[in-house]
Order: structure tokens, then C-alpha cells, then sequence
């Protein structure tokens, strides 16, 4: 009996991540790791209800989903120049000048994020304030980086340009950021690139990594 009960309930898992897995697969921009990402998030109910947002380091892409999990939106994004999971502990800290090029990385992991505004007064999302992290329209205050030249340009090794913040275009974040958060908080996950999805996220999110 205990024995058809753990197949029982293997089964029902595995029936839930295909079918998550399956509704998800009409998003063709969707990569591998996002979509499982996804689809345990729907399955859990891990974004407790609210807007959440997936954003693929690898693909230096942000995709935005509704609290019932339907897609809503996605685009290019400009992400840490350095390749790498964690921050630097005190980097929200430094001025801009301070921070090295080992300590602009984008974080890994899962953020309840608001909006908020910089020092100059202009609107962003907090994704992690006390790192200093969050989503906010291209900036183009140094011409040298050429950052909407990189977000338009198809190589990935173009858009990673930030600090560690995440940019987008004036246009998808005024007509798909700002609603999203305009009324309500976000969760917004963060996908590895160095690190695992098990290190990240847990044991639960892992296991929907190894179904198609």
C-alpha cells in the first residue's frame, strides 16, 4: 500500500510539471531553465499570488507573468557585465566609480520587488536595495557604453554592460514594467549561471529541471 502510494504521488508530480511545462512551451522565446522555472512557480504557487517576472542572465532576457501564471510579455534586457551569481557584500554602497568589474554582477535568486526611485528622483523597481539592484529604462548618460546599441544587438555578450542592474527599453518598461508594478508588489527570479537551480532555488525547482 505504501509502495503504490509514493508511485501514486510520483505520478501526480510528474503529471504537473508536464502539463505546466506544456502550456508554457507555446512561449517560444521561452529557454529551457525559464520555462521549468516557470512552470514550478505556477505549480507551487510560489509567487503567493502576485505578478512575477523571470529574468534568463543566459539569454539576458526578461519575461513577465501574470499572478495566474499566463505570459505576458518579454523583451531583450542589459544585464552585469560580469558573469557570476552573488553580490559583493557593502557594493550598494560604493559610488558607481568604486565598484570593480569582478563586482558587477546581476544576482542570482527570488526578490520581492516594489517600486521605488534612484538618487536622481527617476522611477525604478527595487529588485534588492540594499545592493543597489534593480530594473530600470536604458541609461545613456555615458555614450562610450553605446547601451541602446547593446539591447538592440542579437549577441549576448553585447547586453552584458550594467553594474548589476537590469535594463530595458523606455518603451517595454513604461508599457510592461510600470503596470505590473503599478498596483501591486512583483516576485522577481533571478536564474543562475553559475550556480544550480537546486543552490538557487531549492530541491522543489530542481526537479522540474530534469523534465522536458
Amino acid at each position: 500500500m505504501k509502495i503504490y502510494t509514493k508511485r501514486l504521488v510520483a505520478l501526480m508530480a510528474l503529471a504537473s510539471i508536464t502539463s505546466a511545462a506544456h502550456y508554457l512551451d507555446n512561449h517560444i522565446d521561452l529557454s529551457r531553465d525559464a520555462r521549468n522555472l516557470a512552470a514550478w512557480v505556477i505549480d507551487s504557487a510560489n509567487n503567493q499570488d502576485l505578478p512575477f517576472i523571470i529574468i534568463d542572465k543566459k539569454e539576458a532576457k526578461v519575461f513577465i507573468f501574470r499572478p495566474n501564471g499566463t505570459f505576458l510579455a518579454s523583451s531583450p534586457a542589459l544585464i552585469g557585465r560580469k558573469i557570476g551569481d552573488d553580490i559583493t557584500p557593502g557594493v550598494g554602497q560604493k559610488r558607481l566609480a568604486e565598484i570593480s568589474i569582478e563586482e558587477r554582477t546581476t544576482p542570482a535568486g527570488r526578490y520581492l520587488a516594489g517600486l521605488g526611485t534612484s538618487i536622481d528622483k527617476s522611477e525604478l523597481v527595487w529588485i534588492d536595495y540594499e545592493s543597489g539592484v534593480s530594473i530600470h529604462p536604458v541609461t545613456t548618460s555615458n555614450p562610450s557604453e553605446r547601451r541602446l546599441e547593446r539591447l538592440a544587438s542579437s549577441r549576448i555578450s553585447d547586453r552584458r554592460i550594467t553594474y548589476g542592474c537590469v535594463n530595458v527599453s523606455n518603451r517595454f518598461y513604461k508599457e510592461a514594467i510600470h503596470p505590473t508594478f503599478e498596483n501591486s508588489s512583483a516576485i522577481v527570479y533571478i536564474l543562475p549561471e553559475v550556480h544550480s537551480i537546486k543552490t538557487v532555488f531549492g530541491a522543489e525547482a530542481d526537479s522540474f529541471s530534469h523534465h522536458e
